[in-house]
């Protein structure tokens, strides 16, 4: 019983050392970042309240292999669209001016100005910059690990700039193998 118990302690310890999270910053930070280094940025848009925003952490943004892509190739910003962070982008200054204070985490709230600038109209949404942080584009929607990998492999690797045609997106999803 003691050697099963010490495998079983073994195996999840060796389990949490691999294990990869993504490295997560604010919006502020990642522009900084960028300026230094020039990556692309990727900007999970969440509210407290969002169920799929909740199942997408768990489930895709935990996912080891969406991880340690994330993390190679983007810049990784959690936003929360109903939050009171400052987010000075383009030369403004975004706030949530219509935040109540009065309301709980778990209600909604006012939309900060930020998300409505990204034209955000639900959660989950996760919106790509590019390089020289100018949105590419938001993909909207609770995602599995494979099917984000759809969408991280295109922009990481500039394929969207080629896909111009409904009929080029349809095959570039024909043709995608995903490997997570």
């Amino acid at each position: 019983m003691k050697l099963l118990f010490s495998i079983s302690l073994l195996v999840v310890c060796l389990t949490n050392i691999n294990a990869q999270s993504i490295n997560w910053m604010s919006m502020n930070e990642a522009l900084k970042a960028q300026k230094d280094e020039p990556k692309k940025i990727i900007v999970d848009v969440y509210t407290n309240w969002c169920g799929p925003c909740k199942l997408m952490d768990k489930r895709t943004f935990s996912h080891p292999e969406v991880a340690k892509y994330i993390n190679k190739h983007f810049y990784a910003v959690k936003f929360n669209a109903e939050g009171t962070e400052e987010i000075t982008y383009k030369d403004y200054t975004y706030k949530n001016i219509h935040f109540d204070e009065s309301r709980s985490p778990k209600q909604r709230n006012g939309q900060h100005l930020f998300a409505n600038a990204l034209k955000v109209s639900a959660y989950p949404t996760v919106v790509f910059f590019d390089e020289n942080s100018d949105v590419i584009s938001p993909v909207v929607g609770y995602k599995t690990p494979q099917q984000l990998e759809l969408y991280l492999k295109m922009i990481a690797t500039d394929k969207y700039a080629e896909i111009k045609t409904q009929e080029a997106w349809k095959a570039y999803q024909e043709n995608f193998t995903s490997t997570f």
